[in-house]
């Protein structure tokens, strides 16, 4: 991408938020995770993922790859006592969040098109990144809704 701005953008986020950001991974790491070049009168500054940065993003998708794998997965599912099929598996986009306490009602409206609501603990919402607009995943069986990324 070449540039902090460009990505945060792309992201729907703020260049401060993005740059504050990295500046955390910094800190914990110890060491940055970002090259920056500053430009001149003919410009050329930007920033690129240095080695360590790549390293920690290709981890993390990877990570993600099989963890989206797991929770997919019939098999898997049925391991934690989830037995799933598909006419339970619903892919929808978040509509509405609104927190109260440790619950959230979560609006999600579906493919088909329909909107599921399910009541989740706020900090479900949290560690999920539960935001307005965002895809997601229901699964479902008689009794409970769960939210997948």
């Amino acid at each position: 991408m070449k540039s902090i701005s460009k990505a945060a953008e792309n992201l729907g986020m703020s260049y401060r938020y993005v740059w504050n950001y990295l500046n955390g991974v910094k800190k914990i790491i110890g060491e940055p995770v970002v090259e920056t070049f500053k430009g001149g009168k003919t410009g050329g500054g930007g920033a690129r993922l240095n080695e360590l940065g790549k390293s920690i993003l290709s981890e993390y998708s990877r990570m993600w790859k099989s963890l989206d794998h797991y929770v997919t997965s019939n098999k898997s599912l049925e391991v934690i006592c989830v037995k799933i099929s598909a006419r339970n598996r619903l892919k929808g986009k978040v509509k509405t969040v609104k927190k109260d306490g440790v619950m959230a009602l979560v609006k999600i409206e579906v493919t088909v098109p329909a909107v599921v609501t399910a009541l989740v603990s706020s900090e479900a919402v949290e560690d999920l990144k539960i935001k307005v607009g965002m895809k997601s995943r229901q699964l479902s069986n008689q009794l409970t809704v769960m939210i997948a990324k």
